[in-house]
């Protein structure tokens, strides 16, 4: 697993400049719609929102119904436990980036295949470089094993800092320059979805740690 890049320091606000980006790599998406290449269930497509130059970047795995219906990622059940994660990091929603892997709802639901996230990665991929964070939480595996390029499970994964470095040459052609091969912090942890499902004690502590992982790293512990 790639060594996990030192602590950045807050950066100077980059006006106009990520949302630009973001704005053009989500006119990209919609024109090259990858998710027509396999089923889908969706009525919207459900980008991503919060901060574009966001410090924290929470990263799933695909919208539900809720989404779907609304356009925004994280807005149903498990919406509503990250947003208390994000609260009890001292954070406001709107403070962090938000996406998925998959744009478009799965039929029932489904967990992304690794076909599926291979042909919308290198959108996910243009959003982190555009937003670039000082760190990214993986919700589950899927965005876990997509950034990693691993098989490992969960509960190997989660806790330990790893790192994701932006790809070169960038398939888009949308990104410049020099925010081709950087590299980011990733810390995994399990879906909310997952602790909707298992809401024990001991899960709700392993999240919470992972988590105060990230406020030593950005500060605000």
């Amino acid at each position: 697993m790639p060594t996990p890049t030192p602590a950045r320091q807050p950066r100077p606000k980059r006006a106009g400049a990520p949302q630009s980006l973001l704005d053009a790599i989500r006119e990209r998406y919609e024109r090259d719609a990858p998710h027509a290449h396999f089923p889908t269930d969706h009525t919207t497509i459900v980008f991503g929102e919060g901060a574009p130059d966001a410090r924290l970047m929470f990263i799933g795995e695909a919208p539900g119904a809720d989404e779907d219906r609304l356009g925004r990622p994280f807005v149903g059940r498990a919406g509503q436990l990250l947003d208390k994660m994000i609260t009890a990091m001292g954070l406001k929603r709107e403070e962090v980036y938000i996406a998925n892997v998959l744009k478009t709802r799965p039929p029932n639901n489904d967990t992304p295949t690794p076909e599926q996230a291979r042909r919308c990665a290198p959108y996910l991929f243009a959003q982190i470089a555009a937003v670039q964070p000082e760190a990214i939480v993986t919700l589950g595996l899927p965005a876990t094993r997509l950034l990693l390029e691993t098989d490992a499970a969960m509960a190997r994964l989660r806790g330990t800092w790893a790192s994701f470095t932006i790809p070169e040459p960038d398939p888009l052609d949308l990104l410049p320059p020099d925010l081709l091969g950087q590299t980011f912090a990733v810390m995994p942890t399990y879906h909310p979805a997952y602790l909707l499902r298992s809401y024990t004690q001991e899960n709700r502590q392993k999240v919470w740690s992972d988590l105060r992982l990230v406020m030593d790293r950005l500060g605000i512990a």
